[in-house]
């Protein structure tokens, strides 16, 4: 069966590069045909530490991936995880006194939120646009309402920016590898607007990750990417919480919580069993002890991510979905009644635990936007700048 040339995907997360080589065979299914996955070199706590680091890893990486396809690459989408992003969101409007809303309407308040963010945020650049609300005579409308008649249309833009020092590095790495990049895009737009495609009766949920070391929380409305924040803390709080009140090495912890299960029914009285106590002396531990350690950390992470965080208190309604993905360092079997609990009780939130979306699902959906776009995704009109003569005559016959 025939593929097409090879396209080149680079994930840049915390803790490595994920480099990714996908074909299109004669039905336009998608196919890897390479991966490789790459401890990160150069960059560290969302900057750029060491940029000629960076540039060997990934020139050293693309080498490997050429020689292996016979193939070279002249672009690639750079998919990024762990760089400062911000979102902004904006509304524009336009009385229309009760006349058709052209495409022009549209265009002229996409430009001019658009214009506000370069001048507002002068040290960061744009990423995504994406259309987030329309309401038209103050009514809210699931689709842009061209060809309707109305008094008054509002229009709401989420733009997702990065800083300007990042995007420039970033763009001077790859250009160093010889590679053009093609398009940068947010790891939690990827994930969410798969996971829209894979839920087809929501638009609209939270998203949390809980690592190891860091936490994530995104806000997904109506297909569009309107909240995001990034946490330098992670399930590591939990194994080190028990092991410092219980005296144990974090590795019998783990040891522990990979294989029992905390909960109410069976974490009173009974002690944890010898068989967990191999590299150290038995210490009479009671289950219940460790469960109430776990579970006042586990609130306290609830209520810093969620429940109390003021950057999503707006968002906030009943029954709204939370998609909840723990770290497999820590079993999330093992405290599951104490996360259901505090994730979803305080907000009531409908909590939906579910593993980490695949790197090759996360690709396959970003070749798809690059390539066919996001039904949310807003592409501002630049025109171009007119002439003297041209500005002249427009005055006189327009």
């Amino acid at each position: 069966m025939e593929l097409s040339s090879p396209t080149l995907l680079i994930e840049i997360n915390n803790s490595e590069y994920i480099f990714v080589a996908v074909s299109k065979n004669e039905q336009d299914n998608i196919n890897i045909v390479y991966k490789s996955v790459v401890p990160i070199a150069g960059i560290q706590k969302f900057r750029i530490t060491d940029f000629h680091l960076a540039v060997e890893t990934i020139k050293k990486n693309i080498f490997l991936i050429e020689k292996k396809l016979n193939f070279i690459f002249k672009e690639s989408t750079i998919i990024i995880n762990n760089f400062n992003c911000s979102i902004v969101n904006l509304t524009g409007f336009k009385k229309m006194n009760g006349s058709q809303i052209l495409k022009e309407n549209i265009t002229y308040i996409l430009n001019t939120l658009k214009s506000n963010i370069d001048k507002t945020e002068e040290k960061n650049t744009i990423l995504h646009i994406f259309n987030s609300k329309y309401f038209l005579d103050q009514k809210e409308i699931d689709n842009l309402p061209i060809g309707l008649f109305g008094d008054f249309y509002s229009h709401e833009l989420s733009f997702c920016l990065i800083n300007n020092n990042d995007y420039k590095n970033l763009n001077k790495i790859f250009e160093k590898t010889n590679l053009k990049i093609r398009k940068i895009l947010l790891k939690s737009y990827v994930e969410g607007s798969w996971l829209s495609n894979t839920n087809t009766d929501l638009d609209t949920f939270f998203v949390t990750k809980i690592n190891k070391k860091n936490s994530q929380v995104f806000y997904f409305e109506n297909d569009s990417l309107r909240q995001e924040q990034v946490f330098n803390f992670g399930s590591d709080l939990i194994i080190n919480d028990i092991s410092k009140i219980t005296a144990l090495k974090q590795e019998s912890v783990r040891k522990i919580v990979s294989q029992l299960i905390f909960n109410q029914a069976n974490s009173d009285n009974n002690l944890i069993e010898k068989e967990f106590f191999n590299n150290e002396s038995y210490k009479k531990i009671k289950k219940k002890l460790i469960y109430d350690i776990a579970s006042a950390r586990i609130q306290e992470l609830s209520e810093i991510l969620i429940s109390k965080n003021i950057n999503f208190s707006s968002f906030y309604e009943k029954n709204k979905v939370n998609f909840l993905t723990i770290s497999d360092d820590l079993n999330f079997k093992s405290f599951e009644e104490i996360f259901k609990f505090y994730f979803s009780y305080n907000r009531d939130l409908d909590l939906r635990c579910i593993k980490d979306v695949k790197t090759d699902d996360i690709v396959k959906n970003a070749y798809n936007i690059v390539h066919f776009g996001w039904k949310k995704e807003a592409v501002p009109v630049i025109h171009a700048k007119k002439s003297f003569i041209s500005r002249f005559f427009e005055e006189i016959f327009i």
